[in-house]
């Protein structure tokens, strides 16, 4: 695996350690390929020191996953298969079933971990704004620096 990922699975792992550490024990994952499975999997491994800690994964759809390589399908599966529950948005895919997950995931959350590059177009984006918008906690890690950010939207210019 590329030194860079590494380097921020170890910061998010740091990130989720402190928020535990903070008193937050429930954890929602839209399980994105990659940036959402990687804290996941820390919150997996937290739980195990802790079970009051727990994962919900919050899906948009079935098919999510159904693209994806074998490696992270079979990573995908075997985090649901440790989820302490599952939230399908949609049973089907839909134009609207992302933006639909990623606003469940702020509604039901008091705080986003993002990593986001400040990009002000896709999916991220929209999602950083709308948590803003509903007056939630923001730490942001960049995903290149990976340096960490609290409260920002947008804190780092967009790369290209």
């Amino acid at each position: 695996m590329d030194s860079r990922c590494v380097e921020l699975k170890a910061v998010l792992a740091e990130q989720i350690t402190a928020l535990v550490n903070g008193g937050f024990t429930q954890f929602l994952s839209g399980m994105a390929e990659a940036t959402d499975t990687w804290p996941a999997l820390s919150v997996l491994d937290l739980r195990e020191q802790n079970p009051a800690i727990k994962l919900h994964c919050i899906l948009p759809c079935k098919e999510q996953a159904d693209k994806w390589s074998a490696s992270s399908r079979d990573l995908y599966h075997s985090i649901l298969d440790r989820a302490d529950s599952i939230v399908y948005v949609s049973r089907v895919y839909h134009k609207n079933c992302m933006l639909e997950r990623n606003r469940f995931l702020v509604d039901h959350a008091a705080a986003l971990l993002a990593v986001y590059n400040g990009e002000r177009r896709g999916g991220t984006a929209a999602t950083m704004r709308y948590a803003q918008k509903m007056g939630r906690e923001i730490v942001v890690i960049h995903p290149i620096t990976r340096l960490i950010s609290h409260g920002e939207t947008a804190p780092f210019p967009a790369q290209t």
